[in-house]
């Protein structure tokens, strides 16, 4: 049942048999997110693969890009956009969430998502293409495992919401059992060099998670969608540092 919550919030794609979820099965869920990020991952792999036999690479790569954003309902991508709208703002914390609820878009989300969407095609077009397999699997697995961190770690803004039920149901174990996926798929891939992109990115994300929470009175939704977002990005450009 965690598998398959997991599976249904973090895309698009449903579940085999319509299964319902629980607020119980949503924590549990957090467990799987960096699994489900694999799969996400091996099949940008396989469409990589299969547009390559008859596409140029520099579509290819476009493609996957857009790929990604509609596998997850452009969900994250939408966080990113109110969480820059919010944090740009110079006002207090409950005037920065308000304007993060609203469901209007800002000048500085605009900015924010197009630089990072254009910050995603460039990492992947310039990732060594003995390499570009590797980075299709470990960014979506890494940047879902971002956020089970600062799902566990920094407090919740807001004290209902969807955020908040992630928020009560996390658990260290649960957080645990994450980080061994993620650090043993990285490790696979990337020996040593993996591992040592992994914590980078923790070093990122925790600095990230604080800066949020210091302006936000702690993290939401929004939040989560942006750190899953900025945490593949960060992965892309750690690869080709690898490379």
């Amino acid at each position: 049942m965690g598998f398959w919550t997991a599976w249904q919030f973090l895309t698009v794609f449903p579940a085999p048999g319509g299964r319902g979820f629980s607020e119980s099965g949503i924590g549990r869920s957090i467990s799987y997110f960096s699994l489900v990020g694999l799969i996400l991952g091996a099949i940008l792999l396989g469409l990589d693969q299969l547009l390559g036999l008859f596409l140029p690479p520099l579509l290819v790569s476009a493609l996957l890009v857009v790929s990604l954003i509609l596998f997850t309902g452009a969900l994250h991508l939408d966080g990113l956009m109110d969480t820059c709208d919010g944090f740009a703002l110079r006002s207090s914390a409950a005037e920065r969430l308000r304007v993060m609820a609203d469901s209007r878009v800002g000048g500085f989300g605009v900015v924010g998502a197009c630089s990072l969407i254009l910050l995603k095609y460039i990492s992947l077009i310039t990732i060594p293409v003995g390499l570009r397999a590797v980075a299709l699997l470990l960014m979506p697995t890494v940047g879902r495992w971002s956020v089970v961190y600062a799902i566990t770690v920094f407090p919740s803004a807001r004290k209902e919401g969807l955020g908040q039920v992630f928020k009560k149901q996390a658990s260290w174990l649960r957080m645990g059992m994450a980080t061994v996926i993620t650090v043993a798929v990285a490790a696979a891939f990337l020996n040593y060099a993996g591992v040592a992109m992994v914590v980078v990115v923790w070093v990122t994300v925790f600095l990230l998670g604080r800066t949020l929470t210091s302006r936000l009175g702690g993290l939401t939704g929004d939040a989560y969608g942006a750190i899953i977002e900025l945490s593949e990005v960060a992965s892309l450009i750690l690869i080709i540092i690898i490379g």
